[in-house]
């Protein structure tokens, strides 16, 4: 991509799990990263249904958006002595919102002395007496206040994707090797390996429910992203924030931002990363912004082997947000069913009874709720967790799949993990905005 279309920088199988205490050792990660012989089956790990009660846990938001907000009702659901405690954004509109939404859900009341409101709002939440951080901000900012909060020895969640380009992505993953040193517990909003049902699957499919594993496919086809309008007054840097939804810079583009919750999925289920990517993508409806419409990219692993994901943010047009894997034996959609290929389910999962008798086709726990027990459990159990390097793997797929887009061109790993692509303003404030704003033009952008 060339200076005018870049922003800157360049570059078992049947029978339920058996209890593992408070999940064993509690980490998602290490339980299904872990090998098993052919002689022995895998089981699925169980989670806790209520994280262990003890000291207050107090948590300091960093993002008060709509998921940040979510985040932070999620962490108050996991247990007891369980309090949000102070609040950070950009925007002093989205802290009041979050403070409403907390106050009528819990009875919570967070004092205006405990909300920071600026670029540096960060600092002063990780500094306000906190035990652990939920960091749920653009994606942009995320590795800076990651590092930051493991520097001042903050337990974290922290919400997918990792960051938005390579550069931001080495710097997670260094801050999660120090987390780990530290014995710190890191969680990642990467909801599906918190989610039974998935895990259940996953358990099956280890088992060799399919067989051997040859391909997949993966969607994550929407309505079209909302937008705001500029208005009066609202600065460059102001006005791409607020819609964050549309600047690459702020989120990855949509294959980055959307598709990493699919791509994680994959990259679970066979137990590796793509080591190449061939893509393609374009911009049609998207009337602000720089981000693309649409993509499709082939992932190809070392063997050969490949799966192909397809997101699409338009209006009107069929929506698809799902999995497929494909087996020598069979096939599943990952979540909750395994099908031969006459098309009929060999095996379903379980979900709870309703009321009325019949299942509810949903978890006991929602995975939201689930993956803040998880962490919360961690925490109080002195067993850390560390997700950062599978969170970091589902990213940079998701940002080779883009580049290869971007320029029309095949890109690695290899290319895409070393590049010094870095995206955004060098400084941040209210100021005006010194980036590029066209979308990039495959065949004419250079490689990462």
């Amino acid at each position: 991509m060339d200076d005018k279309s870049k922003l800157t920088g360049r570059r078992q199988f049947i029978g339920d799990a058996a209890a593992l205490g408070l999940m064993g050792a509690l980490g998602t990660g290490a339980i299904l990263s872990s090998c098993t012989s052919q002689k022995q089956k895998y089981e699925a790990p169980v989670f806790p249904e209520i994280a262990p009660d003890g000291p207050v846990l107090k948590a300091g938001l960093i993002g008060c958006g709509g998921r940040g907000t979510g985040a932070a009702i999620n962490f108050i659901n996991a247990g007891p002595n369980l309090q949000i405690t102070a609040l950070a954004d950009v925007f002093q509109d989205r802290i009041d919102r979050c403070r409403e939404t907390i106050k009528k859900s819990h009875n919570v009341e967070i004092p205006d002395e405990n909300c920071f409101v600026g670029f540096d709002a960060y600092k002063r939440v990780i500094e306000s007496g906190v035990d652990v951080i939920i960091e749920a901000s653009a994606t942009h900012f995320r590795p800076r206040h990651f590092e930051a909060a493991v520097q001042a020895r903050k337990h974290c969640f922290i919400e997918k994707p990792a960051a938005v380009d390579p550069v931001g992505v080495r710097k997670v993953i260094a801050s999660g090797k120090m987390a780990e040193a530290a014995g710190l517990t890191v969680v990642a909003g990467t909801q599906r390996r918190h989610q039974a049902d998935y895990n259940k699957t996953f358990s099956m499919i280890k088992n060799g429910a399919i067989g051997d594993l040859i391909s997949a496919n993966c969607y994550y086809n929407r309505g079209g992203a909302g937008y705001f309008t500029r208005q009066e007054g609202w600065s460059d840097m102001e006005a791409m924030i607020r819609n964050r939804a549309n600047w690459i810079w702020l989120t990855g583009d949509n294959v980055v931002n959307l598709l990493v919750h699919n791509l994680d999925v994959l990259n679970w289920f066979f137990e590796k990363h793509p080591v190449k990517a061939s893509g393609f993508g374009a911009r049609i409806h998207r009337p602000t912004g720089d981000m693309y419409d649409f993509f499709s990219v082939d992932f190809v692993f070392d063997d050969e082997k490949r799966y192909q994901g397809m997101c699409r943010e338009m209006d009107g047009c069929t929506n698809n947000v799902s999995d497929i894997i494909f087996g020598t034996g069979g096939y599943t959609n990952c979540q909750n069913k395994i099908f031969d290929y006459n098309d009929n389910i060999i095996w379903e999962y379980e979900y709870p009874l309703g009321e009325d008798g019949r299942p509810t086709n949903r978890t006991a726990i929602s995975p939201y709720d689930q993956e803040m027990i998880n962490f919360v459990t961690a925490v109080r159990s002195n067993k850390p967790v560390n997700e950062v390097e599978e969170l970091a793997n589902s990213t940079i797929t998701g940002i080779m799949g883009r580049e290869s887009a971007y320029s029309g061109k095949d890109v690695t790993w290899e290319e895409t993990m070393n590049s010094d692509l870095r995206l955004g303003p060098e400084e941040y404030n209210w100021g005006s905005v010194d980036i590029p704003t066209l979308s990039p033009l495959p065949g004419k952008a250079p490689v990462v």
